[in-house]
């Protein structure tokens, strides 16, 4: 077994005029981790699934700590109405302290910016800076490119045997927080490091 989860980073977009569904499931997701008793940490946005995460947290009555780099800290931006808000220097310090709170990792879908967080937390697990879970909440298929994407690297030998299973997918929360919290990392994650046969 693995590990109950009590704090969980949740990467997403803070993109306007998304479809419906991404919306309605980033403040289902909220309210299904606040009724959990599992807190949570993100990027502190009010705008696209950012915001309806955190109104989904807050309505449920749960606790919500967001995490903002000091060149994002505008109120047609920042949520103001967190937990606990925390301004940082840079998007890299911002990036740290949400990996040093959580215990574990969900993507919700986004760009540019959710895209690079979720590799950067992938790689830290694979170079062994840590080994927590990290899941991907695949609303509306958003992801299946993405799973075909690193299945294909694993298949042309760019992602180690083994390493492929960093990355857990399901399509709903409670099936994810299940996964998440019986997850033991692989085995054998050194071999990326010592290049041992």
């Amino acid at each position: 077994m693995g590990q109950r989860l009590d704090c969980v980073c949740v990467y997403c977009g803070s993109a306007d005029h998304l479809k419906p569904c991404y919306l309605e499931s980033a403040y289902g997701l909220g309210q299904f981790l606040a009724q959990s008793g599992i807190q949570v940490v993100y990027g502190a946005g009010k705008t696209g699934l950012m915001g309806k995460l955190a109104e989904g947290v807050l309505d449920a009555g749960g606790k919500v700590t967001g995490i903002v780099p000091r060149n994002l800290f505008t109120p047609v931006l920042i949520h103001d109405s967190l937990s606990v808000l925390e301004v940082v220097d840079d998007i890299q310090v911002r990036k740290a302290r949400m990996s040093e709170l959580a215990q574990g990792f969900i993507a919700l879908p986004g760009g540019y910016g959710t895209f690079d967080e979720l590799f950067e937390t992938l790689t830290w697990a694979q170079i062994g800076l840590h080994s927590k879970p990290i899941g991907l909440l695949n609303v509306n298929h958003y992801f299946d490119p993405l799973i075909k994407l690193v299945a294909n690297a694993w298949q042309e030998g760019f992602i180690y045997p083994g390493h492929e299973n960093l990355l857990l997918e399901e399509t709903d929360p409670h099936r994810l927080i299940e996964k998440m919290e019986a997850y033991r990392p692989p085995g054998d994650l050194e071999k990326w490091v010592t290049r041992d046969e």
